[in-house]
């Protein structure tokens, strides 16, 4: 990939991640810290840092960096918005042709080029992000492999049923140790979507910053294992998420959850803030017990109508 490739990526990147509110207004912004975000080198990141500049995305303070402007240029936010729609469109049909058995375990490149009528640089850029949501990866010799993923109630609940076994256990752990720095980003994060983001940022940003605070969370374990285990189990039920109708309401309240489990990390009461998240988890999985989920149009597959970021 070339750098002004990849430099563009990196900038798009960015400007989701500031409408999303995982970046807030005013929040600094230096190139090593965006290389460690998405794994790239800092050459690319700074091209990326001085387009977005020239684009009022980020201020330039002598001596000091970058920042998130106050304000997104709302010709950017358009631009955006036509962009993640095309693409979105595109990753679901992907999507969805996976969950419902339409294509077959090991593709490559050009047979999703002719079946979709898709360009090379269309066809690499999905197969990246599938590869980055856990649910494709690049075969040792030629072509891609997809992997399972939950495509049923069942599996949700299996899933679910895991997460109550693993989250509140995480935080009871002997090397348990608060970090105020995580809390403090994961609060920002959350506050940040309640004021803004829920009613303007995609579903599936809602639904990234969803997963991102529980995985943060239990890796103050400090046992890997127990971070290691959500991650997979979050990429596993994410393409039936994106299938789901986004529940906006319903994501004020999960926001509302998320805030009062921090408080109680902040205030030092442990055991609280793990009863609370197993409370917070058992809701999530009623909501999407079998009995909550309708059909889709194949019958093959069933889709719960009251998403959530839990």
């Amino acid at each position: 990939m070339r750098k002004s490739d990849l430099s563009t990526k990196i900038s798009n990147r960015l400007i989701q991640d500031i409408l999303s509110g995982a970046l807030a207004s005013g929040q600094h912004i230096s190139a090593q810290q965006v290389a460690d975000r998405y794994g790239v080198s800092r050459t690319p990141v700074r091209e990326a840092l001085n387009t977005l500049e020239a684009k009022s995305v980020l201020t330039r303070e002598e001596n000091r960096g970058y920042f998130v402007t106050d304000e997104m240029p709302l010709e950017i936010t358009q631009e955006m918005a036509l962009s993640n729609r095309e693409e979105a469109n595109d990753y679901q049909i992907f999507a969805n042709d996976w969950l419902t058995n339409q294509i077959p375990e090991e593709v490559t490149e050009q047979f999703l080029r002719d079946k979709y009528d898709w360009t090379k640089a269309k066809v690499g850029d999905l197969l990246i992000r599938a590869a980055r949501e856990g649910w494709a990866e690049r075969k040792e010799g030629y072509g891609w492999r997809l992997l399972p993923v939950a495509k049923t109630p069942e599996a949700f609940d299996e899933i679910y049923r895991f997460r109550l076994a693993i989250e509140p256990a995480a935080l009871l752990e002997p090397s348990f140790s608060l970090n105020r720095k995580v809390l403090d980003e994961q609060r920002r994060n959350q506050e940040n979507m309640l004021e803004m983001s829920i009613n303007t940022a995609p579903g599936e940003a809602l639904l990234h910053s969803g997963s991102q605070f529980h995985e943060e969370i239990i890796k103050l374990s400090g046992n890997p294992f127990f971070h290691v285990a959500l991650q997979r189990v979050n990429r596993m039920r994410r393409l039936m998420e994106y299938r789901a109708e986004i529940n906006r309401e319903r994501l004020i309240e999960q926001c509302t959850e998320h805030l009062e489990i921090l408080t109680l990390l902040e205030r030092g009461e442990i055991a609280d803030a793990s009863y609370r998240m197993r409370q917070h988890l058992s809701g999530a999985m009623k909501r999407k017990s079998p009995l909550t989920w309708n059909w889709a149009t194949d019958n093959s597959n069933r889709v719960d109508k009251s998403n959530d970021t839990a």
